[in-house]
């Protein structure tokens, strides 16, 4: 097939979990011989390295400048636009608008939209061209932004109230413009659903198992990781809550542990903020098998969000036991206590990680579990068979019957 993906970011390097989901799928549809045209905003421009990785997988490669966030044209969209916040930022670029509007002269088997954010500069050229698109939804967006709208001072509470129900109106209009909508979990799918009055698909979030293979974690090294983007709100909220309340729970029973946070856009300040010796600021890793291999548990303490979790798939994917609370493991079909042990309260969880690391035994069994888990249920290979279905679904669709308006 011939296929015309769009997102809001460049996918590589692979620095957060929607980052890592766009590549490896569009890696495994190139791997099965269909054509790729990329159109991508991003932030900066794309480096010699980045375009190495990507340009292989793809017929064409067209990359433009996303506005500043900080600039007068973001703080007008953001008060006055009928688009929330996150598309508004996202939106309102007629060089993007300019681009896709371009390729839309093309045929295209599956034009693919990553993002309800990513719409607004296409929404007018898909419906002038009645141009059936697949959304791809990785989170219920309206519900994700507790741990965004939490940050904003008090005064700024009726812009956070205004810019809700902006988002869950542009929701319920987005999601009925496409003519195949998807979701990452069943869970996001019956909400999803509901907004549309569709079916909505799934498509898993998946992992290279064969990457993750090597692996073997030290039951015995008593080091906790977790890994996440801080661009992203929920992860921040982790971080704090685990080291202001769980970690000094759980040094009271485990005074050796450690933890490593890892990842993209590591505040600067944190390590002021918390400058226990038992903490490592590692930032971005290049060879997360080598540290989770150097790890005993991974630690998920995540209270916002949505979706289901790349960095706790790779976990898994290693054999690393894993500690999480119901929401670090939404749309994984995992038994607490046989694949993970789960708390919601910060004692809780900090009496689970000090059973991992008291009872290297068991760690090694959940470990196994988890791993063997994530071989079945989501490699890569099973989430890019649940894309092509889709794909090969709408194209046996008539363009009348595949478009909406």
């Amino acid at each position: 097939m011939r296929l015309l993906w769009v997102l809001p970011y460049s996918p590589w390097p692979t620095t957060s979990g929607g980052k890592t989901r766009q590549y490896n799928l569009l890696r495994s549809l190139a791997e099965r011989g269909h054509r790729i045209t990329l159109l991508v905003q991003s932030k900066q421009p794309l480096s010699a390295d980045d375009r190495a990785m990507l340009e292989p997988l793809l017929e064409q490669l067209i990359v433009v400048p996303r506005r500043p966030l900080r600039s007068f044209a973001s703080l007008f969209v953001a008060l006055f636009a009928p688009a929330p916040l996150l598309a508004g930022v996202n939106g309102y670029a007629p060089r993007m608008q300019a681009a896709f509007v371009e390729l839309l002269q093309q045929r295209w088997d599956v034009v693919q939209v990553e993002h309800s954010y990513t719409i607004e500069p296409l929404r007018k050229p898909l419906r002038e061209q009645r141009q059936p698109f697949v959304l791809t939804e990785h989170n219920v967006e309206s519900s994700l932004g507790a741990a965004t709208y939490s940050r904003f001072p008090t005064w700024a509470r009726p812009f956070v109230w205004f810019d809700q129900w902006r988002y869950r109106r542009w929701e319920r209009q987005v999601l009925r413009q496409a003519a195949r909508v998807v979701a990452v979990t069943e869970a996001d799918a019956a909400v999803m659903q509901r907004l549309t009055g569709q079916p909505v698909a799934v498509v898993v979030n998946g992992v290279d198992c064969a990457q993750f293979a090597g692996a073997t974690p030290d039951n015995a090294c008593q080091r906790i990781l977790f890994l996440g983007n801080y661009e992203y709100s929920p992860n921040v909220d982790a971080v704090q809550w685990a080291l202001d309340e769980i970690m000094p729970l759980l040094w009271q029973r485990n005074p050796r542990a450690v933890i490593s946070i890892c990842g993209h856009a590591l505040p600067a300040q944190w390590p002021e903020r918390w400058s226990d010796k038992r903490i490592e600021w590692q930032g971005f890793v290049s060879d997360l098998p080598a540290l989770q291999s150097q790890s005993s548990v991974f630690l998920a303490p995540l209270r916002h969000g949505g979706g289901s979790k790349l960095k706790v798939l790779e976990a898994l994917a290693a054999g690393l036991p894993l500690v999480s609370t119901a929401q670090g493991v939404s749309g994984l079909a995992l038994e607490p206590g046989r694949d993970y042990l789960a708390g919601e309260t910060a004692q809780q969880l900090a009496v689970a990680l000090s059973e991992v690391l008291d009872q290297p035994a068991d760690a090694a069994r959940l470990g196994q579990a988890g791993r063997e888990y994530v071989r079945v249920h989501h490699d890569w290979a099973v989430a890019a068979s649940q894309v092509e279905a889709i794909y090969e679904d709408l194209a046996r669709q008539p363009v009348s019957e595949a478009s909406c308006a």
